[in-house]
């Protein structure tokens, strides 16, 4: 590739959960391809730290605060979008949470609903907005962001699993009925990446024990470390870009090798 390569000059990237982890790394790698960018999240201060940060890449940065599980919302920050820069031409689907850890059996009914609102119905809102606007176009790029979990079982997080699974149906769905109008929508099955919500697991997983938790986490992955941010946040930068042209409906495993291999797990 050149060094034009990669770029998104002229775009318009929307990253929700932009506030902090993978969003954030994820606005400072886009807002230096080139794109303006919406940053949505539900910490007003969060978010304007992250604009801040892809401000000093020479791009514009909006934040929308907004909750991506109610639906007005998920159209209020689409508007604004739109209002703002014209266009959507790149959605970056982040917004997660983590929630408890807990056996299934005993797991929380509106704890699972919570969960599932923001992490499966948060990504199929914003689908739902923003395809028809790319299919008007005849371009756009949706990174659904997944996980490992996506793929595999993990003992006391039934509805964290169960949403990454429901997330890649909706872009393998989603992929199979826009390709057709030159969009693409993608997922990012992410390892384990050193964010706070991988954090809290651990100190849900082993109290008060963070730095043995972490490096029996780490061991999920046959590198034996963690992923960072900036390391997921290149994989979102290339499906973004007209060089990913003809990749759609991809479960990608962004994960050190942990899916493809006998490795290890922390439970």
């Amino acid at each position: 590739m050149t060094g034009e390569s990669l770029r998104l000059d002229g775009k318009v990237a929307v990253i929700t959960g932009g506030g902090s982890g993978i969003g954030r790394a994820a606005a400072v790698s886009l807002g230096a391809a080139g794109a303006s960018l919406v940053l949505v999240g539900r910490n007003a201060d969060a978010l304007e730290e992250s604009a801040r940060l892809a401000r000093e890449t020479g791009v514009e940065a909006k934040t929308v605060v907004a909750d991506v599980s109610r639906s007005e919302e998920v159209r209020r920050y689409v508007d604004e979008t739109v209002s703002s820069f014209g266009t959507v031409d790149v959605l970056v689907n982040n917004a997660a949470i983590e929630g408890l850890v807990a056996q299934l059996a005993d797991y929380p009914e509106d704890e699972f609903d919570r969960i599932v609102a923001v992490n499966l119905r948060g990504t199929f809102l914003g689908l739902r907005y923003t395809l028809p606007i790319m299919i008007d176009q005849g371009s756009g790029s949706v990174i659904n962001m997944a996980s490992i979990a996506a793929e595999r079982g993990l003992p006391g997080t039934c509805a964290y699993n169960a949403s990454k699974h429901g997330v890649l149906g909706l872009t393998r769905s989603a992929a199979s009925e826009v390709a057709g109008n030159g969009v693409r929508v993608n997922a990012i099955c992410a390892g384990v990446v050193d964010t706070r919500m991988l954090r809290s697991l651990a100190e849900q997983f082993m109290p008060g024990q963070m730095d043995e938790a972490l490096t029996a986490i780490a061991a999920v992955s046959p590198t034996q470390r963690l992923g960072t941010p900036e390391e997921i946040a290149v994989a979102i930068r290339f499906l973004a870009c007209d060089e990913a042209a003809f990749i759609n409906g991809c479960a990608w495993a962004i994960d050190g090798g942990a899916l493809g291999t006998m490795g290890g797990g922390w439970t």
